[in-house]
């Protein structure tokens, strides 16, 4: 008993002796401002916002002109590898930094995150699903910035109404008349998801926060595996369809022989130079599904901005972060980068509303569900997909092919 006790003093004395430190820090801070020593903070972004997060960090060195000797230096850092370069050293990390929102919980796990402390204005001045985003259980833990990571329709106007872009049935028909293609990326299991996505058909991470639960084979049910798997065969066999990727989907579109297809909003520019007038944006269609029209669903996801907590000068990192992230910040970021605010009343701006990408990527967002895997997810589901896309040469049994996905998917 006596050295259960003197292991859970130890214990004691040990987290009080951290939140010391801390409140050291923190208190050296205070005292460092307030004498205007120099606040020296790193802000990691990705390469193509070099510009704009540099007239974004000068116009905060304005706001805050007399409070501290600000020397604020961007680096850049791609927003998807982001969490590992930062745990690998998280205090010779950068202090303020953007990421996409599936790294939340691990580094909010590791305690590079910490709750923010404006809460509440958090809340009331974002979209549900970016506060969502910037969450663990119900913990907001960075700044929602963007809320555009997710895919739709794009269309020419000189082949389809918008009639004709609510069923794929349909959008097909019209492509196969015309001698052109509709594209979908079935090397991504990112894009497959929006067949199973809306089923009733379960995908998700298991509490341990890195093993899938999958019920996407399951042969009882209103809709079964089966029944998706069969509806994907039969697109995969139309003379209107392509699996292709992104960059193959865009060429189509440059050269005249893609009129449709599936991409985010990163495409925008591009497709829209390409057809003009005739640029058009949707939600994504419903397809035929066990004799039923199924509404196809997505994955969606946010940018957000974290502040280290392992910063020297945390609370002007929390202040900076807050600022990239704030109404007129994301309105800029839209205006000079063309990403989807996740802010409520930049969202609603006239220029953001007149933007038929982003319009498209709301209008989805009904039917769209955060990206919350594991690992073992991705490889099964493409090696599903792209053997119903070359048209199950093999002859396999779909059901065969069901499980052998799903046991990849939820492997230890």
């Amino acid at each position: 008993m006596k050295k259960k006790l003197c292991i859970l003093f130890v214990a004691i004395t040990g987290i009080i002796a951290l939140a010391g430190c801390r409140s050291g820090l923190r208190q050296e801070e205070k005292s460092s401002s307030e004498e205007n020593r120099p606040v020296e903070l790193v802000v990691w972004g990705s390469e193509e916002d070099e510009s704009l997060l540099n007239e974004i960090i000068d116009d905060f060195k304005k706001q805050h002109q007399g409070e501290a000797d600000f020397q604020i230096t961007f680096q850049a850092q791609g927003e998807s590898g982001c969490k590992d370069v930062l745990l690998a050293d998280l205090e010779a990390g950068a202090d303020v930094f953007t990421f996409a929102d599936d790294q939340l919980n691990a580094l909010a796990a590791a305690g590079a995150l910490e709750p923010v402390p404006d809460d509440d204005t958090v809340r009331s001045e974002n979209l549900a699903a970016s506060v969502e985003a910037a969450s663990v259980r119900n913990i907001i833990y960075a700044y929602p910035l963007t809320s555009d990571n997710g895919y739709f329709m794009y269309y020419n106007k000189k082949y389809f109404s918008e009639a004709d872009v609510k069923t794929l049935d349909r959008m097909l028909q019209i492509a196969e008349e015309n001698h052109k293609l509709i594209t979908m990326d079935w090397s991504s299991a990112w894009y497959v998801y929006s067949f199973f996505g809306n089923s009733g058909l379960e995908v998700g991470l298991n509490p341990d926060g890195i093993t899938n639960y999958c019920t996407w084979n399951q042969a009882e049910a209103e809709i079964r595996g089966i029944d998706v798997a069969q509806a994907m065969a039969q697109i995969a066999e139309s003379p209107g369809f392509a699996n292709r990727t992104d960059t193959e989907f865009l060429s189509g579109v440059q050269e005249g022989t893609v009129i449709a297809g599936v991409s985010g909003v990163w495409n925008a520019v591009a497709i829209e130079e390409a057809w003009g007038e005739d640029f058009g944006a949707a939600r994504l269609p419903t397809y035929t599904c066990r004799g039923k029209q199924l509404q196809m669903a997505s994955f969606s996801g946010c940018k957000l901005v974290g502040a280290n907590a392992y910063s020297r000068h945390y609370s002007w990192a929390v202040r900076l972060a807050g600022w990239i992230a704030n109404e007129e910040n994301q309105k800029l970021r839209f205006e000079l980068r063309g990403q989807g605010p996740s802010n409520i009343r930049a969202s609603q701006s006239a220029a953001v509303q007149d933007a038929p990408a982003i319009a498209a990527l709301l209008d989805q967002s009904e039917f769209a569900q955060l990206q919350r895997i594991g690992g073992k997810f991705w490889d099964p589901v493409a090696e599903f997909a792209g053997t119903l896309s070359a048209g199950n040469p093999g002859h396999e049994n779909l059901q065969d092919l069901l499980d052998q996905m799903v046991e990849g998917i939820t492997a230890r």
